[in-house]
């Protein structure tokens, strides 16, 4: 059993920080958050690399909610996303709580 309320504390934090990344990013750059790799320079498109890393959890969970054309959620669509936004967010969560542990201590 602990290991199991470990495990969602880890992924909880992980999509914390992902949906607080995004919107900090959306709120500095203007734009919105987008998975992607592309951009001007070197520096630009690592930088682009590593928000994708931080924030594509909640990323996900947002494509996965999309509407069809008819306005409706897709079943399937929503599932796939969200249990690959968790997974995604079980190695977000343990970057960071890693990152925290070894500054800390």
């Amino acid at each position: 059993m602990n290991e199991f309320v470990l495990a969602t504390f880890i992924t909880a934090v992980g999509l914390c920080v992902a949906g607080a990344g995004t919107h900090l990013y959306q709120w500095l750059l203007r734009e919105p958050a987008h998975l992607r790799y592309d951009g001007k320079t070197a520096v630009s498109s690592l930088g682009h690399v590593f928000m994708s890393f931080v924030c594509g959890p909640y990323i996900l969970l947002q494509m996965g909610w999309q509407q069809e054309d008819d306005g409706t959620v897709a079943l399937g669509s929503a599932l796939l996303s969200a249990f690959v936004a968790f997974g995604w967010s079980f190695i977000t969560g343990l970057f960071v709580m890693s990152l925290y542990v070894a500054l800390r201590y």
